[in-house]
């Protein structure tokens, strides 16, 4: 009977225990979440990391949990208390908790950047991981885990030595491609060999719209003006612009990355601004990533409510420049964009021009549930 006692009493106090060193992970990792800039919190962080450090193997799970919507510095922080966490056990001669840490990379749940560091660290202890667990990934909600099970594929479509084999690998790849690189590569290739590739279709881009200006922009000052489509968006409507009424009127694009080039199409209107819209309709609400490339100045509504803007004019251009979180709701969601060129005369300052494409988290294409037809409605009320 005393035996049992004892017995019981060494099992609550070590119960007890451990209960206390998860408390103390737990209450160091919302410490490192909470950390601010200009070194706000840095000094409670740095102790964080050292009790984290403390726990040992324990550890590294929980702190991969917390970088789930945490703060890009918190982020900074959760890392290196994993990686020095980590390089502290190997040293010790540790090993890692490998299965529990696979089964978080596996898990596509969890942040991007936590399943990628816990994948490299892995890596760093079994290279032949990669040959296990990239070849899964190639419609992963991580671009980063995407972009090397794409580039496997390319691997093997270029070593090949069948045709139909290679041609086959390059469609595969380009189910889970995301990246313009990668993209631009699996297209040369299969329109080499007379193969259909639609990009525009592959990553979202929305290329036809109803467009109206110029709007006088003289000085830059018409950023600022509420110019009558940013207060009733009426397709049929008549305006005073910079150089006589305007109307809206159609444009499109045949260019592979949806570029909307109103310099060439229209006229390098110095000085002026142009607003420009179409629909994208869903089939439910969701959240969305609206990504766009200009080099121009720019303001942007989803359903009448302003979402972004860049006073910015003549900075180099390139695709998902800027990306853009916005609320789709279900049915018909009215994009207005309000695009401004100033009046400077180089050679470099001539671009009026922009892309815009609808893309999930990963950059995956969101595509449209009615035709471009059906999207360009004659009328869309107000705002």
């Amino acid at each position: 009977m005393h035996w049992c006692l004892v017995t019981v009493s060494l099992l609550v106090a070590l119960t007890s225990i451990s209960a206390t060193a998860d408390d103390q992970a737990a209450q160091a990792i919302r410490t490192l979440r909470a950390a601010g800039p200009r070194a706000e919190g840095a000094a409670a962080a740095r102790s964080a990391v050292d009790l984290l450090l403390q726990g040992g193997q324990d550890s590294l799970l929980p702190i991969l949990h917390g970088f789930r919507d945490a703060s890009p510095l918190a982020v900074n922080w959760l890392r290196s208390a994993f990686e020095r966490t980590a390089d502290r056990e190997r040293k010790a001669g540790r090993p890692l908790p490998r299965a529990q840490m696979l089964e978080f990379v596996r898990d596509l749940s969890g942040s991007p950047a936590a399943r990628r560091l816990a994948y490299e660290s892995l890596l760093h202890d079994d290279a032949s991981l990669e040959q296990t667990l990239i070849p899964e990934m190639l419609l992963d909600p991580s671009p980063e885990f995407r972009r090397d099970a794409v580039a496997r594929l390319l691997t093997e479509a270029a070593a090949a030595t069948d045709k139909a084999a290679s041609l086959q690998l390059y469609r595969q790849a380009l189910q889970g491609a995301v990246h313009q690189d990668q993209v631009k590569t699996i297209a040369t290739a299969l329109r080499g060999d007379g193969q259909a590739v639609d990009l525009q279709r592959h990553f979202g881009f929305l290329t036809e719209w109803r467009v109206i200006g110029p709007f006088d922009n003289k000085e830059e000052k018409g950023y600022a003006v509420i110019y009558p489509p940013e207060e009733l968006l009426d397709l049929q409507g008549e305006y005073d612009g910079q150089l006589g009424k305007v109307r809206w009127e159609p444009i499109s694009t045949t260019d592979d990355f949806g570029i909307i080039d109103i310099a060439s199409q229209i006229s390098n209107h110095k000085g002026s601004l142009m607003y420009l819209t179409t629909t994208f309709s869903s089939t439910d609400e969701r959240t969305v990533e609206i990504r766009l490339g200009t080099p121009n100045a720019w303001k942007l509504w989803v359903n009448g409510r302003p979402v972004f803007e860049r006073e910015e004019y003549h900075r180099s251009s390139q695709m998902d420049q800027y990306r853009i979180p916005a609320e789709f709701r279900s049915g018909a969601n009215v994009i207005l964009l309000k695009l401004c060129q100033n009046e400077q005369t180089q050679e470099w300052a001539q671009k009026y021009e922009f892309q815009l494409r609808i893309s999930d988290a990963t950059g995956a294409a969101l595509l449209p549930t009615l035709t471009s037809a059906q999207r360009l409605l004659p009328s869309l009320g107000r705002n």
